[in-house]
């Protein structure tokens, strides 16, 4: 998939898959939002708001107040690559959250999750 139409997919269309992911595997949707939150500064409010909203990753993205510094510590392997090196800096945002959402799915501690 070309980088453009993953930037164009709608958070609010790829939010429920991550809860789906997630629930599917025992955990909470407080949990995927803690997640979520942490990574991008949104606070519970603001995440509902994006939910709402018509934003494309790229807008989520762009509009978060936060991003966590901590978010270079995320390692690993998301759909047969490493987010450590991916060179785009949107992509990697989105492999990050892939990352901490797989993570969550897996059955880590939360703790672990958000670098702490």
């Amino acid at each position: 998939m070309r980088l453009e139409k993953v930037f164009a997919i709608q958070f609010s269309g790829l939010y429920p898959l991550y809860v789906k992911k997630a629930e599917s595997k025992g955990r909470s949707n407080d949990e995927v939002d803690q997640v979520i939150c942490w990574l991008t500064g949104y606070s519970r409010e603001g995440l509902r708001n994006q939910i709402g909203s018509d934003n494309d990753l790229e807008a989520f993205f762009d509009q978060a107040p936060d991003f966590n510094p901590k978010a270079s510590l995320i390692k690993g392997v998301v759909c047969g690559i490493r987010v450590e090196e991916v060179e785009h800096p949107l992509m990697q945002k989105i492999r990050y959250l892939d990352k901490l959402v797989d993570e969550l799915a897996k059955g880590k501690a939360l703790d672990k999750i958000l670098r702490q």
